[in-house]
């Protein structure tokens, strides 16, 4: 009789452990999200008026832009990215939007822009690297090899 109890208890640890196990397993596959950045919501940017609002209104009422153009004429720039991690998967962007708020020449607002990923491009970036004359030879070798080139004159002035 002692036996069967004993039994009993260790099937329901076995069964308890298992469950843990599995809300375990299901917890690392829920997604991490991490959101970066601002963009205004449609609301916000329905208070803006083409043609009559200025860089320093539409800061005034939507916020100071993440990023602005290269020149000091250039367009307001509001970016927001979602990124979704699971378990050990690398991050991936899940979502992208960008509004971009463009003005004349006179600082006021030109036109009022809203992308998403969808509507990005991939670009590949050029990786520009230096050639260099000097192959398969160390450090240590270079240093070694410049000892015998050396005059005593050259050390002296």
């Amino acid at each position: 009789m002692r036996q069967e109890g004993g039994m009993a208890r260790l099937h329901s640890r076995i069964a308890g452990l298992v469950a843990v196990l599995a809300l375990a397993f299901l917890g690392a596959c829920t997604p991490l999200v991490r959101n970066h950045g601002y963009v205004p919501s449609e609301e916000d940017l329905s208070l803006l008026t083409v043609g009559v609002d200025t860089r320093e209104t539409v800061a005034g009422t939507i916020g100071a832009p993440g990023a602005g153009g290269v020149i000091e004429s250039g367009g307001f720039y509001y970016v927001r990215s979602r990124w979704e991690t699971v378990a050990w998967r690398a991050p991936k962007e899940v979502d992208r939007q960008l509004v971009a708020v463009s003005f004349d020449e006179d600082g006021v607002v030109e036109n009022i822009e809203r992308f998403t990923l969808q509507d990005g491009r991939v670009i590949t970036l050029s990786r520009r690297v230096t050639e260099t004359t000097i192959r398969n030879i160390s450090f240590i070798r270079q240093l070694l090899g410049n000892i015998g080139r050396l005059r005593a004159d050259q050390l002296v002035e």
